[in-house]
């Protein structure tokens, strides 16, 4: 009798992979707690780089450190197979946190715009660090069970929009092998042990823009003597909220913000500039284009119709491309969390208009992305909202200093998603 040959491309046995997760939880949660209270703007992650170093060094991986500034990246080769890429972005905002978590931060600083604030992980990316580094330990201690290679990229600056270039300038392909797809996960307001996917254009490309109106300052008690900046801010910011609802077709989606206005030192002094800070989200070329050009002709119509002395002058800042996931990969994993998780845990919440630039990792090595939402808040809690159809003012988003992800189950749910991807990629041993 004959045995016959063992077929390649078996699925691996993420049982078998799994199996150490529920011990290190404890582990875990501590090192979530550890990274939140110590959170650490765009470009300036140097403790954070440190530990993701360390655990990964400890775990086998080959580490790579200061790549695009302080961007760390582990490679575990195990065999012939198939090579993933797992990304999770490490920086923090300048936010003050209002959670009253025990392991709140504290840590304050100085932005480049000489504004005092705290520094908090409002986005989560203390909750996308642990669960990277909790699946790449697990798979490295269960390496017995898949064949082929695997590469974690924990990212600087996604807050600017800057880290992922920053890493692929700094020549991070030419320091681990080319993946041949790239993964991820984003923790998002909604009920933890929830996935959300989607497939094609999934997160929205985002511009920011610099303007600077310039009037002619004076005594507030003679403006006929002014050209008033902080009036013809005032005029251009409600001119711009037009855009989105008389410019942009109704089938097509974007969003125009003014977050930031600034102008004048005292009530009775009217100022020489007054400035804006605007942000764009949009899904399209297209959109994209005709929304810039709305502002930029808005922009200076305004400053012509208040008589400003000098033209604004309007500055790009950060820019994110839209991320689109590859159809085709995101039902295979789709399938493969559903298998995992069950079919009702697995969501499509439709196209999001928060950005990422995790997708430059992806283009640069020209291999598709899948990239999904992972589900952080309080599960009674957000149930309660959704049945009073309260969330919007009931449940924080990101960016809120009261944005505050439970780790259970969010942890090992994300531990858990990285994993079962990551193994539907990857190939099972000879003889498995």
């Amino acid at each position: 009798m004959t045995t016959p040959p063992v077929v390649r491309g078996t699925v691996p046995d993420a049982d078998v992979v799994l199996a150490p997760l529920p011990d290190l939880l404890p582990g875990l949660r501590e090192t979530y707690e550890d990274l939140h209270r110590h959170p650490e703007l765009s470009y300036q992650e140097t403790r954070t780089a440190a530990l993701v170093a360390e655990r990964l060094a400890a775990a086998g991986y080959v580490v790579h450190s200061g790549v695009g500034g302080t961007g760390v990246a582990g490679v575990l080769g195990n065999g012939v197979g198939p090579c993933v890429l797992l990304r999770a972005d490490m920086d923090a905002l300048p936010v003050t946190e209002d959670t009253g978590l025990p392991y709140a931060s504290t840590v304050r600083t100085t932005t480049a715009d000489g504004i005092e604030s705290g520094v908090m992980h409002a986005c989560g990316h203390d909750v996308h660090v642990t669960a990277l580094l909790g699946a790449a330990d697990v798979l490295a201690r269960g390496r017995s069970a898949w064949s082929g290679t695997l590469v974690v990229v924990f990212q600087p600056a996604e807050e600017l929009g800057t880290g992922a270039q920053a890493m692929v300038d700094d020549g991070l392909y030419d320091l681990v092998p080319r993946p041949d797809i790239v993964l991820g996960q984003h923790v998002a307001p909604v009920a933890a042990g929830l996935l959300g996917l989607h497939a094609g254009p999934a997160f929205a490309g985002a511009d920011v823009l610099d303007i600077r109106l310039v009037g002619r300052g004076g005594h507030g008690s003679r403006p006929e003597a002014t050209v008033d900046p902080v009036v013809m801010a005032a005029s251009t910011v409600l001119k711009l909220q037009t855009i989105v609802s008389r410019e942009v077709a109704a089938g097509d989606a974007a969003v125009v913000t003014v977050g930031r206005l600034q102008a004048g030192t005292k009530d009775n002094i009217i100022p020489d500039e007054a400035s804006l800070g605007v942000n764009v989200r949009s899904f399209g070329e297209a959109v994209r284009s005709r929304v810039l050009g709305a502002i930029e002709r808005i922009v200076h119509a305004e400053a012509a119709a208040a008589g400003a002395p000098e033209p604004p002058r309007i500055t790009p800042g950060e820019s994110f491309p839209p991320l689109v996931n590859d159809p085709a990969e995101t039902e295979r994993t789709r399938a493969a969390l559903a298998a995992r998780f069950g079919a009702e845990r697995v969501i499509d919440p439709g196209a999001v208009s928060g950005s990422e630039d995790v997708s430059v990792l992806a283009t640069a090595a020209g291999v598709p992305l899948v990239y999904w939402l992972l589900g952080g808040w309080d599960p009674a809690a957000f149930f309660a909202a959704e049945q009073a159809g309260t969330t919007d003012r009931d449940i924080p988003s990101n960016h809120s200093p009261r944005f505050a992800p439970v780790p259970h189950p969010t942890l090992e749910t994300g531990v858990t998603a990285l994993v079962v991807a990551t193994l539907d990629r990857l190939e099972a041993p000879d003889g498995a």
